[in-house]
């Protein structure tokens, strides 16, 4: 297979957060000369925090993420292609790619990392088997169909212990993403209930299981127990530290403290690892990210960068510390390499990343959330419409906005749809 050759002054790979940030600040800082490329396996950005909400179809799937080329404007310099890195080779400055089975070869100037973290679901017995990551918009949908299959069930179903064991759904993990799934999923099955008459408010159960001593670690204590007393309002059995989830089977999940909990579903929302490229690239690693210098250059590269999930990138603002992979310092992050890279090909000198965070929010379920604000602690409804407003504010395009308002507005007065996807092609059911 031959292979077509391309050249781009600037190439980042990934086309998260941090990817898109980079893309879109370039193209309004470098000259019309310079060139701009974007390389991306999937051909949209997610937005993950919204993910909870497209498991609990308050909004659908394909409002939490945005087509690339929708997002940067392709006649201002840029270029995206939708292809799978195979190598890099920093000596000859190029990156190989395959895109729709065609081999590419770019030459770059300088190259940018920013294709972020995997799920991994592997660090208990079983869980790999038996759970259900949440990290894509794939994920969220095929949660969403696990819940319907269950209500489902139940109503087929005539052994008490097996109804019970359907109605129980059990998250592994109380950061950000396990306090928003417990929330959303709590409110969803006691809100499509109306829709299977047999299934009876006392069989359908949440169990979230944390092994530190509080909910939402990242956040002050206070938050934690707001989000705490939110959940245990909705019926949300939380389980703390010591006690964590030790095993996961086909029928349910063993504690560490010998007990077992009857459950056909477990949804897992903690545990990342490396992207595949990251070990396979010869760069300097710590605890699986590449190691950077402060102005997010990779230390012994000189012309390749790194930002997001995937960097190890010192933070200026806090001495001594490196930035959290969030969304929030990944958009910071890739302004600042963007000034950097204008700098850089200027001959000018490049300034280290700082920042401070200005805030963290979390969803819990319906008109409920814990907030942040600089030194302001905010929850309850007031903190709901925050986190609602921000993520409005961050999504492209104005008639993108307006559709998940109204989906917004629309969940407010109507319960979730249940619509079960099934992506079936006709000729899967025609024998061959």
């Amino acid at each position: 297979m031959s292979a077509t050759r391309i050249k781009a002054d600037i190439v980042a790979i990934g086309g998260g957060f941090a990817g898109i940030t980079l893309v879109k600040r370039l193209q309004r800082r470098l000259p019309p000369s310079r060139s701009v490329l974007l390389v991306s396996e999937e051909s949209y950005i997610t937005f993950n925090p919204l993910l909870p909400e497209a498991v609990s179809a308050t909004i659908f799937p394909e409002q939490v993420i945005a087509p690339v080329r929708e997002v940067i404007d392709l006649n201002r310099g840029g270029r995206f292609v939708m292809a799978r890195v195979k190598s890099v080779d920093p000596a000859a400055r190029t990156v190989t790619c395959l895109s729709l089975a065609h081999e590419l070869v770019i030459d770059y100037g300088e190259l940018v990392l920013a294709f972020g973290t995997r799920a991994r679901i592997d660090f208990l017995p079983g869980l790999a088997e038996h759970a259900a990551p949440l990290k894509t918009v794939g994920d969220a949908m095929d949660i969403r169909n696990r819940i319907l299959r269950r209500m489902a069930r139940i109503e087929l179903e005539d052994d008490p212990a097996k109804r019970a064991s359907l109605g129980h759904f059990v998250i592994i993990g109380g950061g950000f993403s396990g306090v928003e799934v417990a929330g959303e999923v709590v409110d969803c099955i006691h809100a499509i209930r109306r829709y299977y008459p047999r299934v009876e408010a006392a069989l359908l159960k949440v169990t979230l299981i944390h092994d530190t001593d509080r909910l939402l670690p990242e956040l002050p204590a206070p938050m934690g127990a707001d989000a705490m007393r939110s959940l245990d309002r909705r019926g949300v059995e939380v389980l703390l530290g010591p006690v964590r989830a030790a095993a996961v089977d086909a029928h349910g999940v063993t504690l560490s403290d010998g007990r077992y909990i009857a459950t056909h579903t477990v949804i897992c929302t903690v545990g990342t690892r490396p992207n595949g490229l990251t070990g396979s690239l010869g760069l300097p690693l710590e605890r699986g990210r590449i190691r950077t210098h402060a102005d997010m250059r990779v230390e012994q590269f000189e012309h390749i960068w790194a930002l997001g999930d995937c960097a190890w990138v010192p933070n200026a603002a806090t001495p001594g510390e490196v930035a959290p992979p969030t969304a929030q310092f990944a958009v910071r992050q890739g302004v600042q390499l963007a000034d950097n890279l204008c700098a850089a090909i200027e001959g000018r000198p490049t300034k280290p990343f700082a920042h401070a965070s200005v805030g963290m929010m979390a969803a819990v379920g319906r008109l409920d959330g814990v907030a942040m604000i600089g030194k302001w602690h905010i929850s309850g409804f007031p903190a709901w419409l925050m986190w609602r407003a921000y993520y409005l504010s961050q999504m492209p395009t104005t008639g993108r906005k307006v559709r998940i308002a109204l989906e917004w507005i629309w969940g407010i007065f109507f319960p979730p749809d249940i619509t079960h996807l099934r992506f079936t092609r006709s000729r899967d059911n025609v024998p061959d």
